[in-house]
């Protein structure tokens, strides 16, 4: 896609469990063509679409229903482009922290600025659920490592040989992240 053809901003929402429910097809859709894009999000090959319905199904679902995640999404005429997670499932003594988790944009839709929105939109709500501080791992050296460095969060260490790479049996190294939130 070039410049010339994109036109409007995606819209982000804040999206709950039965809207997360009625699209589950729409999000498990997204999410395969960004680990077939590779996203290393947590996911392998061979990634068959039934696991990433079932990802958002087994594993967000719950967690939203229950009131310990917050899902936003990218929404471009009304397709899912993008998403990140919000995930205040803390113990007791961190509950000033939320964990940042799943970021991913659709290969199509990429270098639009939607990956930056959607995180400007969860720390929005960090703070609106009186977090103060937000943490998140990333593939050392992926452009989401930039997009988490121009936001303001630093690097508290690297991890080593932390994940498989989604295509082979090759190990990646993690960036361990954080960032103060400010009033």
């Amino acid at each position: 896609m070039t410049k010339s053809e994109i036109t409007d901003a995606p819209l982000i929402v804040r999206l709950n469990a039965d809207t997360l429910e009625a699209r589950l097809d729409q999000f498990g859709e997204m999410l395969h063509a960004c680990v077939h894009g590779g996203a290393s999000i947590g996911f392998i090959e061979p990634f068959p679409i039934s696991e990433a319905v079932a990802f958002w199904r087994d594993r967000t679902l719950p967690a939203m229903a229950g009131g310990r995640r917050t899902l936003f999404a990218a929404l471009d005429d009304d397709r899912i482009v993008g998403t990140v997670q919000l995930d205040c499932d803390t113990m007791p003594n961190q509950a000033h922290r939320g964990d940042i988790s799943k970021l991913m944009v659709r290969p199509d839709c990429r270098r639009r600025g939607i990956a930056r929105e959607l995180m400007l939109a969860a720390e929005d709500r960090a703070r609106e659920l009186g977090r103060s501080l937000l943490t998140l791992d990333t593939r050392t050296g992926d452009s989401a490592e930039r997009l988490y460095t121009s936001l303001g969060f630093e690097t508290a260490g690297v991890i080593p040989d932390y994940a498989r790479d989604p295509f082979s049996d090759k190990l990646s190294a993690t960036t361990i992240m954080f960032k103060r939130l400010k009033d």
